[in-house]
């Protein structure tokens, strides 16, 4: 397997309340955390509370179909909260 992909769908566009992308529902610097994250359980438990955070703000309503598609595309283990979706 390889790596969990960074939670970024490539649209980039900070136009949510806080600085938030609307397509992802990141900040800049947690795109720049992510980037820094070696271990996988670390990149989990980050896309786990991306996922919440989501919630939070109430965006990024198609990120988790997209998200699931790019883990499929690159044979990455999906993280288990986003498999009950």
């Amino acid at each position: 397997m390889s790596k969990l992909p960074s939670p970024c769908i490539s649209v980039c566009k900070f136009k949510i309340k806080g600085g938030h992308c609307i397509g992802c529902s990141m900040t800049k610097a947690q795109k720049s955390l992510f980037k820094k994250l070696k271990k996988d359980k670390a990149r989990e438990a980050f896309v786990t509370m991306l996922s919440a955070q989501q919630d939070a703000v109430g965006s990024a309503k198609g990120w988790v179909a997209k998200y699931l598609r790019k883990c499929a595309k690159k044979k990455a283990k999906v993280p288990p909260l986003l498999r009950r979706v």
